[in-house]
C-alpha cells in the first residue's frame, strides 16, 4: 500500500487498505495489478483522472503536424515571378511549414544544372533568417529539388523578428500540399485505473 504522499505503508489486507483510504476520505486505486502482491495507492481519484487528462491534452498540443508545401520555379524565371514565389516560400516558412522547391527543366536547360543550383542557393541565402536547408539541391531527371525548413527563430515564435520575405497576396501559383505523419512520440492514451471496491478481504 502506498499512501497519498507517496510513502510506502507496507503490505496490508484489502479491508485495512480500504479503511486507511476511507479515514482520509480518499480512494484506493490499484496501480500495479500484476505485481505480487498487487500495489494499491491512496489518492483522490477524481483529481488523479483530471491530472492524467491534462497531461494527455498537453502532450497532444505539443505534437506539431508538419506540412510540406511545394513551390515550382523555372530555370529562366523573371525577377517579378521570382519575387512573388519567394514571397510564398517566406509565408509558408513563417507559418512553420516546410517548403519543397522544385525547378523544372525544359529542353536543353537540363544540360546546365549549375545555373539551377545557383538559383536555389540564392533563394536559400535570401531566406536564411527564416529558413534552413534541410535537403540540399538534388537532381531527379528533369527536376531539381531543395527542401527548406523553418529556422529555429521561427519555431521559437520569433517570426516577427525574422528578416525578409515580402507579404505578397497568394496567387494561383503552382503549389501543392502534402502532410507528413506526426513525429514519433505521439501520446498514447493511458489506461485509467478504477477505484477498488470493498467486497472481499484478500491481501492488498
Amino acid at each position: 500500500l502506498i499512501s497519498e504522499d507517496g510513502k510506502q505503508v507496507g503490505v496490508v489486507s484489502r479491508d485495512d487498505a480500504l479503511r486507511y483510504a476511507q479515514e482520509r476520505e480518499l480512494d484506493l486505486v490499484e496501480v500495479a495489478a500484476d505485481a505480487r502482491p498487487p500495489v494499491c495507492r491512496v489518492l483522490d481519484y477524481s483529481k488523479y483522472k483530471y491530472e492524467q487528462a491534462q497531461k494527455q491534452k498537453a502532450a497532444r498540443r505539443h505534437q506539431q503536424q508538419i506540412t510540406i508545401r511545394e513551390i515550382k520555379f523555372r530555370p529562366k524565371i523573371a525577377q517579378n515571378d521570382y519575387d512573388t514565389k519567394k514571397g510564398h516560400v517566406s509565408r509558408f516558412l513563417k507559418n512553420k511549414d516546410k517548403v519543397k522547391i522544385t525547378i523544372m527543366f525544359r529542353g536543353r536547360e537540363v544540360t546546365h544544372p549549375e545555373r539551377v543550383t545557383a538559383l536555389l542557393d540564392r533563394l536559400a541565402e535570401e531566406l536564411s533568417e527564416i529558413g534552413v536547408v534541410e535537403q540540399s539541391p538534388v537532381q531527379d531527371g528533369r527536376n531539381m529539388t531543395m527542401l527548406l525548413a523553418p529556422s529555429k527563430a521561427v519555431l521559437a515564435g520569433e517570426k516577427d523578428k525574422a528578416a525578409d520575405g515580402k507579404h505578397d497576396k497568394p496567387s494561383g501559383g503552382e503549389e501543392s500540399r502534402a502532410a507528413e505523419a506526426p513525429p514519433n512520440g505521439a501520446a498514447d492514451r493511458e489506461q485509467q485505473p478504477e477505484p477498488v471496491q470493498a467486497e472481499s478481504s484478500t491481501p492488498a
